[in-house]
């Protein structure tokens, strides 16, 4: 019995052995994996034991060969003037390689990688810093999955890449900065296993060419954010197991095809901004499986199709910024139980909006502003408990502001309220209408703008603490700025400009924390928003999309009336980005402090009162993109920097005693060290005038000379005298006469 206990014990211990000589890793592979930390600068890899197949990452099979090398997010880093190691070539029994999600740098073209790994079956080396060129082909035959996306590699995919790549089922080169066509031979042979295309976020040009209806697989064909143009490819409908199209950003024409019916499996179609055009498919709604439309920003015409209203499964329908028209009265929302998000804004819909719209309890983003509708705020819409963005503004008819303002309230998850151009002619509810009320405690962006309401700025506004923009311009509001404004504590943006404002701008609104502390501007809410917010810094610039509710700190409060200096307090507001005070009636001087507002990019003083210098501090202004104090009283040189001398000369116009560039009147100073500026133009006007003083001079010598000596002169006896006394002054007098007339010349050329 015991002799049997010890062949037992015997027998485990040699297949621990035997087991774990089959795993040993191979010493030349060792080797390489040793040089390939040493070329690492950080960090460093704990790679110690004897037996390189307990490496942290390794995995090898059971000949000893390494099969697996995945590292990714461990922040690794070549040393400086090192690429990817060429070692890596080394491990020919390689099926896995995951480097991804760290900071190597090097060209692919000059690594082996793609020469001696034909067991590769894996290859991930996204978001790292690898530059170069593709080579020619991939390195196996078996490969499925090829990640390349967010690196720095340039140059067109050669069409061999594909050739020999029979199992490849995924390939990503997404966020990079590949040019050239989309390459034709992707699905060819027809075989092929390609069930994920993503060339989204590169240099891409020209048409997508046929071919695609090859890829007998394809589920995802991504390649948005390019330069593509021409029409959709036909025979991209034969592929009928395609599942998401996504072409955004594009340059894309024509119409879209009613074969796009045949994708029965599509779930996903995206080809906003584009120029696309023509009416939509008229049996769109058969794609049953449709959850996100999104056609914005194109030139769509013609109605909406009423069969998009058995798509059942339908999320996100957003269709904005076409020509798209008709009576939306006649469309029945009530099958679109998992609608989330409903974009409509900038067409020509006209009619109500529908009751069964609320019927949609998911709904948490309404926006159907720039149309011709005929809306109220019902109280049915409090039925949608999900509701965070609500934009119905610039449509035909939305009246009762204080009726509205108080359902809106019930709304609870409301995040964004824009309602601008509504209520024309009303009164802004004022604190007594809303005293019981207690909503919007999560709203972050209010927008009453070019509503034309009266009053003034409510108090019970003071309750939003989270409150980030306010629009409340062009209106016809009255009154003082509140005090109360510069205490909420998430407060940033803020629009006042074309109101009827009066007194002084408040030390108070000085203190706003979002402007005044960068710790608390650093916790600033950006979580994305449910759709998209445009917005353009000036008339000219182009159209911003942000799809979180975006930092820009600004206050705007131009065509007031306004008055009194400036606090010197408004230095405090160091993160303030945009200040625009302009035609109003503030005066007193520029205050040195606003020289402190380092990040300043738009400031506009004009139109005012205000006298005295231009601040030389203003010069480390750095970030100016616009800068403007034309029409005002102020003088004395133009602080010299590359920054001011860099603004057209109509930013300083309209400041006769202002001189030096870019305006064409020079400074010059009198001597002394004390003695005033002197612009050229005032030089001039001074230069041109008549020397009265001269003139004058010699009119009261020659009036004194014929008063006391011209009687002697009828004298005879006294005649001798007068020639006597004339030859003593002539010289005299002629010299004077001279200095005169050289002065006049000297003044009047």
């Amino acid at each position: 019995m015991a002799n049997a206990f010890l062949f037992f014990l015997l027998l485990i211990f040699s297949s621990n052995i035997i087991f774990e000589n089959i795993h040993a890793c191979n010493q030349s592979e060792r080797s390489s994996l040793l040089f390939l930390a040493l070329t690492l600068s950080s960090p460093q890899l704990n790679w110690t034991s004897a037996d390189c197949c307990n490496w942290e990452g390794i995995t090898c099979n059971q000949g000893g060969w390494i099969t697996h090398l995945q590292l990714p997010s461990k922040g690794l880093k070549l040393k400086e003037g090192i690429f990817l190691s060429s070692s890596l070539g080394n491990l020919t029994h390689l099926t896995h390689l995951n480097l991804s999600h760290n900071s190597l740098y090097g060209s692919l073209d000059q690594t082996e990688l793609f020469l001696s790994l034909n067991d590769l079956e894996i290859l991930d080396l996204s978001y790292n810093l690898l530059f170069g060129v593709l080579p020619s082909s991939l390195p196996s035959r078996i490969i499925r999955m090829v990640d390349l996306s967010s690196n720095r590699l340039h140059g067109a995919v050669p069409s061999s890449f594909f050739q020999q790549a029979w199992n490849l089922t995924s390939f990503n080169v997404r966020n990079n900065t590949f040019s050239g066509p989309i390459p034709s031979s992707i699905c060819r042979p027809p075989s092929s296993s390609l069930r994920h295309l993503d060339f989204s976020f590169n240099n891409f040009n020209g048409s997508i060419s046929s071919g695609l209806g090859m890829c007998s697989k394809l589920r995802v064909f991504r390649a948005g954010y390019n330069y593509l143009s021409g029409s959709l490819p036909e025979d991209i409908f034969n592929s009928t197991t395609l599942e998401e199209i996504s072409l955004p950003v594009n340059s894309l024409y024509g119409v879209v095809s009613d074969r796009i019916s045949n994708l029965t499996n599509l779930t996903t179609l995206d080809l906003s901004y584009n120029q696309l055009s023509g009416v939509l498919p008229l049996h769109l709604g058969k794609l049953s499986k449709l959850k996100h439309i999104l056609l914005d920003f194109n030139y769509l015409e013609g109605s909406f199709p009423l069969s998009l209203m058995n798509c059942t499964n339908l999320v996100e329908l957003r269709l904005g910024s076409n020509n798209l028209e008709g009576d939306i009265s006649m469309l029945n929302f009530s099958r679109l139980g998992q609608l989330g998000k409903l974009d409509m804004r900038k067409n020509n819909f006209s009619g109500i909006l529908p009751i069964s719209l609320y019927s949609c309890k998911s709904l948490k983003a309404i926006r159907l502003s720039y149309n011709n509708l005929e809306v109220q705020i019902h109280p049915e819409l409090l039925s949608l408990k999900c509701l965070s963005f609500l934009s119905l503004g610039w449509n035909k008819r939305l009246t009762n502001v204080k009726v509205a303002m108080k359902i809106l309230m019930g709304c609870k998850s409301l995040v964004v309220l824009s309602l601008a151009s509504s209520f024309l002619g009303e009164e802004m509810p004022n604190d007594v209408e809303m005293a019981d009320l207690n909503g919007f405690q999560n709203l972050r962006v209010l927008d009453l703008s070019s509503c034309n309401l009266g009053g003034k700025v409510p108090s019970w506004l003071s309750k939003l603490k989270k409150l980030q923009v306010l629009d409340l311009s062009h209106n016809r509001i009255t009154g003082s700025i509140p005090n109360w404004l510069g205490t909420l504590p998430r407060l940033y943006a803020m629009h006042m400009e074309f109101n009827q404002l009066s007194g002084e701008f408040p030390k108070e609104l000085c203190t706003l924390p979002m402007l005044v502390s960068e710790q608390t501007a650093a916790q600033v809410d950006r979580t994305s928003i449910e759709l998209p917010i445009y917005y353009s810094p000036s008339v000219d610039a182009t159209l911003l999309q942000y799809n979180y509710i975006f930092y820009v700190p600004f206050i705007y409060l131009s065509h007031n009336y306004l008055s009194g200096n400036i606090p010197i307090e408004i230095g405090q507001l160091q993160l303030l980005q945009l200040l625009d005070l302009s035609n109003n009636n503030f005066s007193g001087n520029i205050p040195d402090q606003i020289s402190n507002l380092k990040n300043m990019e738009i400031l506009d003083l004009s139109m005012n009162q205000f006298s005295g210098k231009i601040p030389t501090s203003f010069t480390g202004l750095n970030f100016l993109s616009r800068f403007n104090v034309s029409y005002n009283n102020l003088g004395g040189p133009i602080p010299s920097s590359t920054q001011l001398q860099g603004f057209n000369a109509s930013a300083f116009e309209g400041n006769l005693k202002l001189c030096g560039a870019p305006l064409p009147n020079k400074c010059r100073t009198t001597k002394g060290a004390d003695a005033p500026y002197m612009s050229t133009q005032d030089a001039d006007t001074k230069e041109h005038q008549i020397p009265w003083f001269y003139v004058s001079v010699a009119l009261g010598f020659i009036t004194g000379f014929w008063g006391v000596c011209g009687p002697l002169v009828l004298m005879r006896k006294w005649r001798y005298a007068y020639y006597h006394f004339l030859d003593n002054v002539q010289d005299s007098f002629h010299v004077m006469i001279a200095k005169c007339m050289a002065s006049m010349r000297r003044k009047f050329v």
